[in-house]
């Protein structure tokens, strides 16, 4: 039985990585800039050199099972990442191959979300859940969908997108996709940032300590901290928030029947000021025999490491 995996988290500034043992610790980790490099192959060069001697420090090849990657908009069923937008390759990459070719070791990757999902299912606040939602509120909405024990991928790898369901027809303006209303112009930390804009200009004579800032420099962590003085204003910047954010959770419950719906990212540092309206909103929209049955959580994994511990999962129940 293999001692260790590898977890591969690729963001669109950091690479994080590290070497996961079978209980889900992280024996070591490290870092390196995503886009240091204009090409791919760059990129896996640097990351060859940053993290095989980690392996070997390790006892080698033979004492792991694999590497899992979470990467943006990576397939699951190809092993590609396709048409990442925040990354340098474009077009379609075969990274997975690339990467297996380069270490040798066998490599499965999907999605940076469903690779969360993953994580809360191993090692998480949803292990032993077979059906159960994870919400990733960071500068995006990310979203991993487990539904009988199995995460849902749909027939081209892509499917649980639920930050871009539309919860405002015809409403806020998402730059990265052109597309008016969906979730994560809303509910993600540069959704709350617009909110705090938008709120400060419909109330020009409202006091609120959000004036105290330019608008370059209001962020969902600005907001929080004028909420927990008690700003006005920026309260009601989280109960909008929360009030979208559990209108959209209704209706995922209701599709799917989650036992739990976890919550994770940057945003739920705000705590209750969060959590609340999001559960208030979303027990108000849901039909009797849904209501009261979903747990609503904050994930209990460390967010610098849930990201390794989620791509680790990717081959957790292999040897």
């Amino acid at each position: 039985m293999k001692k260790f995996r590898v977890g591969i988290d690729i963001g669109g500034t950091n690479t994080k990585f590290g070497i996961v043992d079978r209980d889900g610790t992280i024996v070591t980790q490290g870092r390196m800039l995503t886009n240091a490099k204009d090409t791919v192959q760059g990129f896996i060069e640097d990351l060859y050199q940053h993290l095989y001697p980690m392996i070997e420090a390790a006892g080698g090849r033979d004492q792991f099972a694999g590497i899992g990657i979470g990467a943006p908009n990576g397939n699951y069923y190809t092993g590609n990442i396709e048409h990442a937008a925040n990354l340098k390759w474009k077009g379609i990459v075969p990274l997975a191959a690339m990467i297996q070719e380069r270490f040798g070791m066998s490599v499965k990757l999907t999605n940076d979300a469903n690779a969360a999902a993953a994580g809360e299912q191993q090692y998480g606040c949803a292990k032993g859940m077979r059906d159960f939602i994870t919400i990733t509120l960071g500068t995006g909405v990310g979203s991993g969908i487990f539904i009988n024990g199995k995460i849902v991928l749909g027939h081209d790898g892509f499917a649980g997108e639920l930050g871009h369901t539309i919860i405002r027809p015809g409403g806020r303006l998402h730059a990265g996709t052109g597309i008016r209303g969906p979730l994560e112009a809303y509910a993600s930390a540069t959704g709350v940032r617009e909110t705090a804009l938008e709120m400060l200009a419909n109330h020009p004579d409202k006091q609120s300590l959000l004036r105290n800032y330019k608008p370059e420099e209001l962020t969902s962590e600005t907001v929080y901290e004028c909420a927990i003085k008690g700003d006005a204003i920026a309260k009601e910047i989280f109960d909008f928030t929360g009030q979208l954010l559990g209108e959209a959770l209704a209706n995922f419950v209701m599709f799917s029947s989650p036992e739990a719906i976890v919550l994770f990212g940057g945003l739920t540092k705000a705590g209750d000021l969060i959590l609340n309206p999001t559960r208030n909103a979303m027990e108000a929209n849901l039909v009797q025999v849904f209501k009261n049955k979903v747990k609503l959580v904050f994930s209990n994994l460390k967010e610098a490491d849930a990201a390794i511990l989620g791509a680790s999962a990717l081959i957790a129940d292999e040897d």
